[in-house]
Order: structure tokens, then C-alpha cells, then sequence
């Protein structure tokens, strides 16, 4: 598949010489992503705040591009639901000028993600992803060329290239990340563009790579769920953040100069900050946000238990060490299977927050904590497959990937200095050291099992139960929290690093 097939005829013409400008131009570039809960916490971020904030900026400037970077179908306690159209609904309150899947669109699969891009009253593009016989997806572009003010300015979506590991995509064909958007950025500059923008979610370490190749101007990047900006004097660079809580516009002065049949461009960035805590919400999507939230509590406020240790399920302690949210997790789901051990990605741990002793849990805490609709499962599988499932766990803990593994039944230690594959030197179920040649009944997640965020290791055996015969792993954290009463869970030494 080449970059060229996702050039567009339009987009051509728009690169097409237009007059010199003979004053300065203020642009305004606007990064979004990853927005998963419709009313952030309350607080902070959301889509009423995020869509305030976008009105504001296109008053403020009429040359402002709205974009985002991947990721807002899913995961949320209401997608669950509505798999993703709540987001749609409120995104379109203020339309995006592009937006770029990421892999959360693609949770409920392809076919989803074409319904969701077909109601969107926006466009939707990616330079890297495509059916299986390189045709384009259903209602999905490539570079995009929008003219602002005389100035040509070329998006280069680029989507996940690891979302057939995380996410339900199907047939389709994901190329490199870096590689394909470089190589569409060149082409960009090459036809003609002023300034070469990235709306792209890759992670930090493809963030690098393409800063570094200089083929871009500015790069908006979602998927690490962290703000930071950069700027080295040629690519200036925004990490958007999570559920809108802080927004960055880049403010780009630029000079386009024409002289002698040259063209020469000219810009520097100004990023200022915006912490959406200090934002009124967009009265018009608020009332729908109330909408949604009224019939999320008349259902989900409903207690169900009560903890007296604290639990957490922060992303960054699901996925690097024991927690004792996912400890009550992968308990509830050898309880419900009656299986020797339990193995559950923190990834798909969302809730992202914490629980003091005496909190009362509800039905909302699990579902938010578990949104993805996942099946409880319970398969037979040999201690070997069983210690390359730990190994693929831990095989990316420095990356904080989904794939760490929260357990129950047995212990581990591993050493995360390691070579990958190489990390775990000690398991032990029910307190005896792992027989390779032994068969373990293992209760994981659908996901898992079908070779989700690499647990391959985890297919192949004996099926005692499957998705049709398995509960949502959510319901059976609530019926182990409703028969408990009260969680006593602290974190034990179920997972250790080396050295401990």
C-alpha cells in the first residue's frame, strides 16, 4: 500500500500556488484526544468544557483547525452501552475539522467504526490503515490539504499500528506508524504544502521518531494520556492529554514570502495552556451530558459492597505492579470459574482512580472499571503456556503496555531489566513451583484468549467454557463483591520484581 492512493484530488488542487501573503498570519492549531468520559470527572475535562473551549477558539480566531487524535468510541461506562455514539453525538455539537481513529475505535470492530464515521459530521482520515485489498475504508480520507488564510497547511493522519494487538479490527491492514506518516509527510512538502501537520496516536517512542525524521512542522499526538510540549527549532510538538483535561492551542505566526517564482515560509509557535477546570461548559452540550448522566445513575448508583482497605486502579500501577483492584478482579473471576489461576490485562482496568478504606462500591465503580463488555472464560493449558503468557505480561512494563498481568492463585517474580521473554525466574500456583507439563484450568478474559495485547500463549487449549457459556468479567466482580459484603484486598507479593 502506498501513500499516494490516500491523496485525494482535492487534496492535490489544494496544494496549488496561491497569491503571496503580504502580512503575517496567525494560525491556530487545536489537538484533542483520547476523550473517553462524556462528563470528564465532574470537575475537570469532558465534552462540554472541550466544546466550550473549541467554540472560543474558532471566535477567537477564524483560522483555527479543530482536531483530534484517536480515541473516543471506547472505553467508557457508557459506550459499554452505546458503543462509542454518545461521543459522536456530543463531538458534533462542534465539529472537528479532522479526526484520526485511534485504536479504541475499533473496540466494537470495523464495522462499528464505519457506522460511527458515517454519522460523524466531520471527516475522518488515516494514511496508514486499509482493507485487506488496499482499497480505503468506507467514508475514510488520507491527507488532507485545507487552505487557511493563504496558507497551505497538509494533516497527515496516522493512525495506531498496534491496534490489531489491542483492539478488533478485523481484516484490516494497519502499516507503520512512523514510517508511512514520514513518508506521506515528505510527499506533502514535496507537492507543495507551507506547513506539515501530524494529527497522529503513536506513543511517545514514535512521537520521537517522527520529530526526529524533521518531516513535520507541528505533530498533535494522543495515546499516552499525557500533556507535554516541545519545540527544537524545526517540529513543535503537543501530547493532548486525556478526557480534555488540559489543552494546548499552538498559536503559529507565519510569513509566506514569494519572490522571484519562490515560495519561502516562515513560522514560529506560541503554545499557551488551558486547564479545562477553569472552563464554563458549552451550555448546549451540558444539557446532553445531563441527559446521559441521568439515566447512567437512575440504573448504576446502586451499592454493592463495601471496602475496608484502599484500593487502586491508577493506569500507571495496573499497568507496572500488583494492585489490589486488580488482585479483586482476577479473584472474582477464579471464583466465578472454579479455575486453578485467574490472568487479567491491566489495560483493561480503566477506572484510573483510587479508593479510600470505607468507600462504598457500587454497580458504576465495576463498570467503569470494567468497560469493555469483556467475557469471563476458563481454558486448560499447560504450565509452559502458561509462564509465556506471564512472560508476554511483562515483556513491555517499561512501556506501561495494557498487557501487565494482574493475578490470582499463584506469584511471580520477574526481573524488568531483562531481555524480553527472558523475565520471569520464579512462579508458583497454590504455593508449588509451576510444572511445565501440568494442566491448569485459567480463567482470562475473550480478549485475552483470542490473542489480545499478545497473550497468543493463552489459545490452543482445552475450552471448559467459552463466550457463549462465560459471564461478563464486570458482572462477576459484582456478584464476588455483593457475596463478600466487604473487600479486605491488600496488595500481597502476588507480583514481585527481582531484588524484592
Amino acid at each position: 500500500m502506498t501513500v499516494s492512493k490516500f491523496l485525494t484530488s482535492a487534496a492535490l488542487c489544494g496544494l496549488l500556488a496561491v497569491p503571496a501573503l503580504a502580512d503575517p498570519v496567525k494560525i491556530t492549531l487545536l489537538g484533542v484526544g483520547d476523550v473517553y468520559n462524556f462528563a470528564g470527572d465532574g470537575k475537570q475535562g469532558g465534552f462540554a468544557r472541550l466544546n466550550a473551549v473549541a467554540k472560543a477558539e474558532r471566535a477567537a480566531n477564524p483560522n483555527t483547525l479543530y482536531l483530534f487524535d484517536g480515541d473516543m468510541l471506547s472505553p467508557s461506562l457508557l459506550s459499554g452501552f452505546d458503543k462509542g455514539q454518545n461521543t459522536i453525538d456530543l463531538t458534533n455539537l462542534v465539529p472537528f475539522d479532522l479526526a484520526v481513529p485511534g485504536n479504541h475505535e475499533f473496540d466494537f470492530g470495523p464495522q462499528n467504526f464505519y457506522d460511527k464515521v458515517k454519522a460523524s459530521k466531520y471527516p475522518w482520515a488515516a494514511v496508514n490503515i486499509a482493507n485487506k485489498d488496499g482499497s480505503a475504508m468506507p467514508g475514510v480520507g488520507g491527507v488532507m490539504v485545507k487552505e487557511v488564510a493563504g496558507v497551505k497547511i497538509a494533516l497527515i493522519p496516522v493512525g495506531q499500528d498496534t491496534s490489531p494487538e489491542v483492539a478488533n479490527t478485523g481484516d484490516l491492514v494497519f502499516t507503520s506508524s512512523v514510517e508511512t506518516g514520514i513518508a506521506a509527510a515528505k510527499k506533502a512538502r514535496a507537492d507543495g504544502a507551507d506547513l506539515v501537520v501530524g494529527v497522529v496516536q503513536t506513543d511517545v517512542y514514535n512521537d520521537l521518531k517522527m520529530i526526529h525524521s524533521k518531516a513535520f512542522d507541528v505533530i498533535l499526538s494522543g495515546d499516552d494520556h499525557n500533556y507535554a510540549t516541545y519545540y527544537d527549532g524545526i517540529t513543535a510538538y503537543v501530547e493532548t492529554s486525556i478526557d480534555a483535561r488540559q489543552l494546548s492551542p499552538v498559536d503559529l505566526t507565519v510569513n509566506v514570502i514569494e519572490k522571484d517564482g519562490k515560495r519561502t515560509v516562515k513560522w514560529k509557535p506560541a503554545f499557551r495552556f488551558i486547564d479545562t477546570a477553569n472552563v464554563t461548559p458549552d451550555p448546549e452540550t451540558q444539557a446532553k451530558v445531563d441527559a446521559f448522566q441521568k439515566s447512567l445513575d437512575d440504573s448504576l448508583n446502586v451499592a454493592i459492597g463495601k471496602t475496608e482497605t484502599p484500593l487502586d486502579s491508577r493506569r500507571n500501577v495496573v499497568r507496572g505492579e500488583e494492585s489490589a483492584m486488580g488482585d479483586v478482579i482476577a479473584d472474582a473471576m477464579r471464583a466465578a470459574t472454579g479455575a486453578d489461576v485467574a490472568i487479567t490485562n491491566g489495560g483493561g482496568i480503566r477506572g484510573d482512580r483510587t479508593y479510600d478504606a470505607g468507600t462504598t462500591l457500587t454497580r458504576r465503580d465495576m463498570l467503569t472499571e470494567l468497560p469493555f463488555g469483556n467475557v469471563t472464560v476458563l481454558t486448560e493449558i499447560p504450565g509452559s503456556q502458561l509462564l509465556a503468557a506471564l512472560e508476554n505480561g511483562v515483556s513491555q512494563v517499561e512501556k506501561g503496555a495494557g498487557r501487565f498481568p494482574q493475578i490470582s492463585g499463584m506469584t511471580m517474580v520477574y526481573d524488568p531489566k531483562a531481555e524480553p521473554g527472558k523475565r520471569v525466574s520464579e512462579v508458583k500456583v497454590a504455593g508449588a513451583p509451576l510444572d511445565p507439563n501440568k494442566l491448569y484450568k485459567v480463567a482470562t478474559n475473550d480478549y485475552m484468549l483470542s490473542g489480545g495485547d499478545g497473550y497468543t500463549a493463552l489459545g490452543g487449549g482445552k475450552m471448559i467454557n467459552d463466550t457463549g457459556a462465560g459471564g461478563l468479567v464486570a458482572n462477576d466482580v459484582m456478584a464476588y463483591v455483593e457475596k463478600a459484603k466487604t473487600i479486605k484486598q491488600t496488595v500481597e507479593g502476588r507480583i514481585k520484581t527481582l531484588g524484592q
